[in-house]
């Protein structure tokens, strides 16, 4: 079973149009491969030749190992999958995109961020297409459950397991696998171990502001080592860090950035809570709501990373969320609860900051007002109407 996201293939077939390559950034079993084997059926319906080299699989390592020989009298549509696993292909890749007429368009697959694959952003500069495939969201598609995919999370095979030890088996073994095999192949040595601990810290760290000494003391490692391995599960789709807003009120304003575990379904694995029950037990079930409402909103209205910021003053106020839209500041609250209300805080926020409209996105569902410019929505019903 697969679920369908129009809107993505859409995005990359559009881009493809406009740009000679396009590159699907995400973290591992998003579902990169099978948006493009989507794309690449669409252009073979087209009458357009169609070329995939995957570069986990021996054989197309094999035909690329001279790749301009290879590539260069290729036609119509060529994916390569994995491109993290051959930077250096990037370089020639420019070669081939700057031909004219172009005889060719690339789809290209990575499992990291352009940062850790830092030779695609000089190379390629103006001829590529950045588009980050996340995990499942809400907006998608109308049958996705907003429950299954806060306890689950939004990889697909994770999603659509037949029950929930399935689903927690297969987010354990991605866990395991993405440490022993996933990170080194990207040249990075870290023990699995270690960086396991780690990850495993910053999900009780989550929706907290990032205290890197802190960290630091209870794992023996510095606080250069500490933003290393945050830079690492930042590139690779794991974590978000979610930057402090300042503005010029004279008051004392927390200057650290929150962090956060992407996918809910995985910051359940690493806390050890997989069923609903435990989840609504735990102490990081207002932090768990918090980062999936936050996670949807992010994908849904496309907000990159350094467009997304949360406000806090010491011991005083802070607000949740804080995006800039169509030259508006909307502020958004996360309250895990069956009566939203107004708190002091709130109202901090929405005065100080001279908010458009503050929302408080609650686990419910319908819109009702709660003070001028400010009101409470279900999560749908938020995503709506940001996406509008």
């Amino acid at each position: 079973m697969e679920v369908q996201r129009p809107d993505l293939q859409g995005l990359i077939l559009n881009n493809l149009n406009s740009f000679a390559v396009v590159a699907l950034l995400g973290a591992r079993q998003v579902g990169k491969t099978t948006l493009a084997r989507l794309v690449a059926q669409d252009q073979q319906n087209k009458n357009s030749e169609i070329h995939t080299f995957d570069l986990e699989d021996p054989t197309d390592l094999a035909r690329l190992a001279n790749p301009k020989l290879s590539l260069e009298p290729l036609r119509g549509l060529i994916v390569i999958d994995e491109i993290q696993r051959q930077p250096d292909l990037f370089p020639l890749l420019r070669v081939l995109a700057d031909r004219k007429p172009a005889p060719a368009r690339f789809l290209i697959l990575g499992s990291a961020s352009r940062d850790l694959i830092n030779q695609s952003s000089e190379s390629l500069a103006g001829r590529i297409m950045y588009i980050e495939i996340p995990p499942l969201g809400l907006s998608e598609n109308s049958l996705i459950e907003k429950e299954q995919l806060w306890i689950r999370g939004g990889y697909p095979r994770s999603y659509l397991a037949s029950a929930e030890e399935e689903s927690a088996n297969w987010r354990e073994q991605y866990i395991r696998t993405f440490l022993e095999r996933d990170i080194p192949q990207l040249g990075i040595n870290i023990p699995a171990m270690t960086l396991r601990r780690f990850w495993m810290m910053l999900a009780h760290y989550h929706g907290q502001t990032l205290n890197y000494s802190e960290i630091g003391r209870s794992l023996d490692l510095s606080d250069a080592t500490i933003k290393r391995y945050c830079e690492i599960l930042s590139g690779t789709f794991m974590v978000r860090r979610l930057q402090p807003w300042f503005e010029n009120i004279g008051k004392r304003q927390v200057k650290s950035p929150k962090i956060f575990i992407r996918d809910s379904g995985i910051l359940h694995s690493l806390l050890q809570v997989t069923k609903k029950d435990q989840i609504e037990s735990n102490p990081k079930l207002g932090a768990s709501w918090e980062g999936f409402a936050q996670e949807e909103i992010l994908k849904s209205c496309k907000i990159r990373e350094e467009e997304a910021f949360f406000w806090s003053v010491h011991q005083q106020g802070e607000l949740d969320l804080l995006l800039f839209l169509n030259g508006k500041r909307v502020g958004i609250e996360f309250k895990y609860t069956d009566s939203p209300r107004l708190t002091p805080s709130m109202k901090m926020s929405r005065d100080l900051l001279k908010l458009s409209e503050l929302i408080l996105v609650h686990p419910g569902a319908g819109t009702f007002p709660l003070d001028t410019n400010t009101r409470a929505m279900g999560l749908r019903e938020a995503l709506a109407e940001l996406r509008s």
